[in-house]
């Protein structure tokens, strides 16, 4: 992964709305959700500490094509609930 940083040199990063011991939660109300920046780096921390990126979003919410293959990619970590 190749890492942004801002004008001051440093890395951008990216916090969930919400932790748990097995999970991190982001939450986003949206009527279509893309593959960010900020999905990409939660998956990597959710990845490297052994936990699953947990995205929720409304019902009708549209996944983009290109999130769906990361999430095939990525599918013992990502897991998208529509509420």
């Amino acid at each position: 992964m190749e890492f942004r940083y801002t004008s001051h040199q440093v890395a951008r990063t990216s916090r969930p709305d919400a932790v748990r011991n097995d999970a991190f939660f982001l939450i986003k109300n949206v009527s279509t959700l893309r593959l960010t920046y900020q999905i990409r780096l939660l998956t990597l921390r959710a990845s490297e500490t052994g936990r699953k990126l947990i995205i929720r979003v409304p019902a009708a919410c549209v996944i983009h094509r290109t999130l769906r293959t990361f999430r095939t990619e990525h599918s013992k970590i990502i897991r998208i609930e529509k509420v």
